[in-house]
Order: structure tokens, then C-alpha cells, then sequence
């Protein structure tokens, strides 16, 4: 077992507390359903891997890829839902008022009135999630609430009372809005749609619903996936102004209530990421030796390289996690400045920046620690383009002769070659096939290992008669 940092401890506390985060806000929606299918599909993945079916284990890893496109297009509204609320700056930004605890008087008075007289209704209260994602086809409003208001809203036959109404600061903001169903296959079926729309919106968001039944006369509270039957005004007002108060009232207690809550998940999902870092960290501290090629770079304008000593260097690698390939498969290179060197010999020293690792994976040492170049000046000058034949030409032809176009290249290398060359020579050619008036391509050749040709194109060769002295 590897030794235990603190950067461990809190990389443990991290993914625990965001793992809850996704599982107290999708487990009464079908991402839920699907996240277990994928955790379960993930642990068969490396149950392959481990037990070398090769075959299974490339299937599920491609199918995954497939699988993570088709859920971030089928649930971009839960994983939109999901990134704003891990924006905490919204509790900063957002100015909110209190919804006025008088108004929870009227709202519950005028709600039960309405349930005596079993007409349905819907009441969003907007806390701090954004619903705008959420609800569709909403008329703007922006109205003061009251008795009348929300009466007229929902009376049995006005053009809103089949939707509902979305409170917010204090205001009717919408009315008629459609909310998302819930899909909770455990939901009574005496539980109509009003219910099942209400449910869908809790399940998304932090917004508390009240709900009136048409057939039944019963108001009932909903919050995040739970409901609630409420029996009287009184504790309606006390369940809305609990759950709606935004005062600045000590969050000591609320933080207490919070942490110790839930305590079965929160445990399980400890146990496993325990365990989960305990198998990504097997191979921690394990170091294996690598061999890397020296690649230069930078190398000033005016120098052009000879050798370099040695060609290669080891490299020891410390893997931190089981994660990170074997370094074995590593695909590593020494990318090495050379913007220092001088002409002649210029030692070079090796550094662990000078290689690209993966995250989970250090180096330890390099041997050799440094390298020695070679370079020398570049040149670059125009040499004679001759036409290397095979055989002798025809009879008849020796008034003729052999030139090309063009009769000269430019070629580019360390002045000690470039110097020492007179000539560049092309492919050989048939003489016996050379006829007047025909063109032949033909290669040029490369005349040492370091000299650069600055033509890529093949020359024209041809005969051309000789100029008759006069």
C-alpha cells in the first residue's frame, strides 16, 4: 500500500463530495438510471482488461465513445442543470428578494379556498437553480399576487389553467408554463399529471411545488422528489416559509443537518472511491527504464548539424497511478534546445523538461545528463549539372553534344562537402538510345549524406549539335 498524503485525503474528500453532488441530483431521473448502467458496463470494461479478454474489453471500450456522444445529446438538459449549480458565484451574483412571508398567508388562505371548490393548480416557487431550461411555453406576466390574480389564473375553462404559474421574488412571473414529467416508475398511479409534472421539476431543481387536486380537493408540497400532503393554511405557511426563507439567519445547524443526512450513500460512495484510489494507485512509486532518441531542435541558421553523441539516452520513469500506460509503451523523445550551439563541439545538458510524460508519471534520472553536437557552416553554392552515360553514343552523333536543363543546381551543406564539390552527377543513361530531337528526364544524384539538393525536380537532357567553327 502506497504511502498517504494530503493531497490524497483531499483528492478522495473531492470526488466523494462530487459524486453525491450527481447522485443527489439525478438519482429520481432517468440519467440516473443510465449513470448505474454505465458504472455497471465501466466495471465489467476492467474486469476484461484484468482477466485479458482482449476482444470484449476493445467492444466496450469503442461502444463507450459511442455511448458518451449519445448521452451528452440525449441529457443536455440535466447536464446543463448540473454545471449551474455547481456555479456557486450565483449566490453571489443573484439578487434576490425574500418572498414576503404576508404573501404565504394569501397564497395558502386563497389555495385551500380553491381546493374546496376541487379546482387544479400548479405553483412554482423559484429558489436559486435557474428554470428557464426547464419550463416551456410560459406567458410573461409580471404581476403582483393576489386572491383575485391567482384565482382567474386557474378557473376552470381562463386560457392558463391547465399550466402553471411560476412565482419568483415575489411576482408571478409566468403563467401556463409546461413542466418536464417524472419518470420514477414508483410514483402512485392515482397521481395524475399535475402531480407527475411537479415531481419532474423537483427532481431537476431546488423549486418547491404546490399542488391543488381537481379530483381529490388535496393540496399537497413537493421538494426535491419528495411530497407531502399539507392539511391546513397554517402548515402550508410554516412548510413554505422554512423552505422559501433566503434570510441571513446562522447556517451552523442547516451545515450539521446537511453533513449527517443521507449517511448510507454518502458512506457507499466513501467506500468506493477508497477503493477505486486504492486500485489506481497499486502501481504507485514502480520505476522502469526507458529508452528515448535525441531529437534537436532550434539549431541557429547559420550551422547545420553533423553528429550528435549519444544518439539516445535512458530515462528512468516513476509511475504514480495504474492509470497511466506501462512506460514501456511509452512513446518518448528527448526534445532538446540546440539554439545555444557554437561551431565545432557544444555540450548540451539534458533536462526532465526536455520530455513529454503523462499526467501520473515522473522522471527520476536521465543517463547520460547531458550530450555533445557537432556543427559546422552551412554553404550553399551553384555546381555544374553532368550527365552520367552508360555505354558510348552511336556513329553519326559525334558532332553532337549532351547538355541539360538547367545546366546547374544549388545545393546547401557544411562547407568542408559543399567545397569539395565540383559537380552534381544525374542517373545514368543509355547512350546507345540518345537520338536528335528527343528529350529524356533523368534524377539527380545525391553526392553526400549531408548535402542538401535544392532541387527536387529531374533534369531535361537532350543533344544539341555542335556550333561549326567558322
Amino acid at each position: 500500500m502506497p504511502n498517504i498524503r494530503i493531497q490524497d485525503i483531499a483528492d478522495i474528500l473531492i470526488m466523494t463530495f462530487l459524486l453525491y453532488q450527481l447522485y443527489s441530483w439525478f438519482r429520481r431521473t432517468r440519467a440516473f438510471q443510465v449513470l448505474l448502467g454505465l458504472g455497471v458496463v465501466t466495471l465489467i470494461y476492467f474486469a476484461t482488461r484484468f482477466l485479458g479478454l482482449y476482444m470484449t474489453s476493445w467492444v466496450l471500450q469503442e461502444l463507450g465513445t459511442v455511448l458518451i456522444i449519445l448521452i451528452i445529446v440525449v441529457f443536455q438538459a440535466e447536464i446543463r442543470q448540473a454545471l449551474y449549480r455547481f456555479s456557486r458565484l450565483r449566490h453571489f451574483m443573484d439578487e434576490r428578494q425574500d418572498t414576503r412571508h404576508s404573501q404565504f398567508q394569501e397564497i395558502a388562505e386563497t389555495v385551500f379556498g380553491m381546493a374546496s371548490r376541487r379546482t387544479g393548480a400548479l405553483l412554482v416557487f423559484q429558489r436559486i437553480d435557474s428554470l428557464e431550461d426547464l419550463l416551456s411555453n410560459g406567458v410573461r406576466l409580471d404581476s403582483e399576487i393576489s386572491p383575485q390574480m391567482l384565482e382567474s389564473l386557474f378557473y376552470n375553462g381562463a386560457p392558463f389553467h391547465d399550466g402553471a404559474a411560476l412565482i419568483r421574488d415575489g411576482r408571478i412571473a409566468l403563467a401556463s408554463c409546461h413542466l418536464p414529467l417524472s419518470v420514477n416508475p414508483d410514483i402512485p398511479r392515482y397521481l395524475g399529471t399535475r402531480h407527475r409534472a411537479a415531481l419532474g421539476l423537483s427532481e431537476r431543481s431546488d423549486a418547491v411545488v404546490v399542488v391543488l387536486s381537481e379530483e381529490r380537493g388535496e393540496i399537497s408540497l413537493i421538494n426535491s422528489g419528495d411530497l407531502r400532503i399539507m392539511t391546513s393554511p397554517a402548515e402550508l405557511i410554516a412548510a413554505l416559509e422554512e423552505l422559501l426563507k433566503t434570510g441571513s439567519e446562522p447556517q451552523s445547524v442547516a451545515a450539521k443537518q446537511s453533513l449527517f443526512a443521507n449517511m448510507l450513500p454518502k458512506v457507499a460512495l466513501l467506500l468506493g472511491v477508497c477503493l477505486f484510489w486504492a486500485l489506481v494507485t497499486t502501481r504507485q512509486g514502480q520505476i522502469t527504464t526507458v529508452t528515448a532518441p535525441v531529437r534537436l531542435h532550434g539549431i541557429p541558421e547559420g550551422l547545420i548539424l553533423l553528429r550528435t553523441s549519444p544518439e539516445d539516452v535512458n530515462v528512468q520513469i516513476k509511475s504514480l497511478s495504474s492509470l497511466t500506460p506501462p512506460p514501456s509503451k511509452l512513446d518518448l523523445t528527448a526534445e532538446i534546445d540546440a539554439s545555444e550551439a557554437k561551431e565545432g563541439q557544444t555540450t548540451i545538458r539534458v533536462r526532465n523538461s526536455d520530455f513529454k510524460v503523462p499526467s501520473g508519471m515522473t522522471i527520476t534520472t536521465v543517463n547520460p545528463s547531458s550530450i555533445r553536437i557537432s556543427t559546422e557552416r552551412k554553404l550553399r553554392k551553384r555546381v555544374p549539372v553532368r550527365v552520367a552515360l552508360q555505354g558510348e553514343l552511336p556513329a553519326g552523333l559525334a558532332s553532337f553534344q549532351i547538355i541539360s536543363e538547367p545546366s546547374a543546381v544549388e545545393i546547401e551543406g557544411p562547407a568542408s562537402q559543399v567545397s569539395q564539390t565540383d559537380h552534381i552527377a544525374t542517373d545514368f543513361l543509355d547512350a546507345g538510345q540518345l537520338a536528335p530531337g528527343k528529350e529524356y528526364q533523368k534524377n539527380l544524384r545525391q553526392p553526400q549524406k549531408q548535402i542538401t539538393l535544392l532541387r527536387d525536380a529531374p533534369v531535361t537532357i537532350r543533344l544539341k549539335a555542335r556550333s561549326q567553327p567558322r
